[in-house]
C-alpha cells in the first residue's frame, strides 16, 4: 500500500533524515518507533506532503506522491493526526469532524460517517456543541482521531497520539487503536509508549539520528536491538 525509498529530508543544511525505506501492506499496523529527534515525526510529515523530500520517492498504491501537496495526498486516503492533535480549540466538536470531511461533498455521506463517529467515540457524541478547546486531553485526542477518520483514509497515521496523557487515558488510546486494527484500518504508528506499541503492531522499524537501524516483528525488534538501552538514552547497541 504504501512504499517509502531512500527517502531523505533536510532542514537548510541539516539532515533530519537520510536514505529511509519502509513499507506497508494493507490491514498492517506498523510501527515507527525511536528516540525524540531521529526523525519519526519528519518522517510522517514526508509521506503527508507537509514536507518536500530532498532525494526519494513515496509512493501509495502504486502511485508516486512525494511532492504533491497535502490536500491532494489526503484525497488520496492518507490521513494524519499530528502530534499535539492540531484541533481547533474554538469551533464545535462537530465543527472539527466536519473539517475532517471536507474531501468529500455528500451530506448523506457526512451524516452517516458522523453517526459511525459517535458509535465508536460515544464521548463526542455528548460534546458535539461543546468547543474543542474544552474538552480534556483525552478527548482531544478521540476527537483528532475521528477528525481523521471523517476523511475515508486507506491509511492512518498516528504521531504520539498517547503524548501527555495520564496512565488511565494511555490504556483508552491504545485500546481505541486496537478497535481500529480490529476494523481493518491500516495503521503507521509513531509512539513513545515503545513497549506498549510492540505489543501491537505487526512489524516496526527502528529509527535513530535519522536512519533505519532494524526493521522486523517486535520480537526480532527486541532480539535484534538493546531497546531499553536506546530509550534510556544510550547508544542502543545491536544485540550479538
Amino acid at each position: 500500500m504504501l512504499s517509502v525509498t531512500d527517502l531523505s529530508v533536510r532542514y537548510g543544511a541539516i539532515s533530519a533524515i537520510r536514505g529511509v525505506s519502509l513499507a506497508i501492506d494493507e490491514g498492517e499496523l506498523v510501527a515507527l518507533v525511536g528516540v525524540n529527534g531521529a526523525g519519526k515525526t519528519t518522517t510522517l510529515a514526508a509521506i503527508a506532503g507537509a514536507l518536500k523530500p530532498h532525494q526519494g520517492t513515496i509512493a501509495f498504491q502504486g502511485e508516486p506522491i512525494h511532492g504533491r501537496p497535502p490536500e491532494a495526498i489526503m484525497r488520496k486516503g492518507v490521513a494524519l493526526v499530528p502530534e499535539g492533535r492540531d484541533i481547533l480549540p474554538s469551533l464545535s466538536v462537530e465543527e472539527n469532524l466536519r473539517l475532517g470531511a471536507f474531501v468529500r461533498h455528500s451530506r448523506s455521506e457526512y451524516q452517516s460517517d458522523l453517526a459511525q463517529m459517535i458509535e465508536l467515540f460515544p464521548i463526542l457524541g455528548q460534546r458535539l456543541r461543546q468547543a474543542g478547546g474544552t474538552l480534556s486531553g483525552g478527548e482531544q485526542q478521540q476527537l483528532a482521531i475521528a477528525r481523521a477518520l471523517m476523511s475515508h483514509p486507506r491509511l492512518l497515521m498516528l504521531d504520539e497520539p498517547s503524548l501527555g496523557l495520564s496512565p488511565v487515558l494511555v490504556d483508552q488510546v491504545f485500546e481505541l487503536i486496537g478497535r481500529l486494527r480490529g476494523r481493518g484500518v491500516t495503521i503507521l504508528l509513531v509512539e513513545q509508549n515503545v513497549e506498549r506499541t510492540l505489543q501491537i503492531a505487526d512489524r516496526a522499524y527502528l529509527l535513530r539520528t535519522g536512519r533505519i537501524e532494524a526493521e522486523g516483528t517486535p520480537d526480532h525488534i527486541r532480539s535484534a536491538v538493546d531497546v531499553e538501552g536506546v530509550y534510556l538514552g544510550d547508544h542502543g547497541r545491536m544485540q550479538p
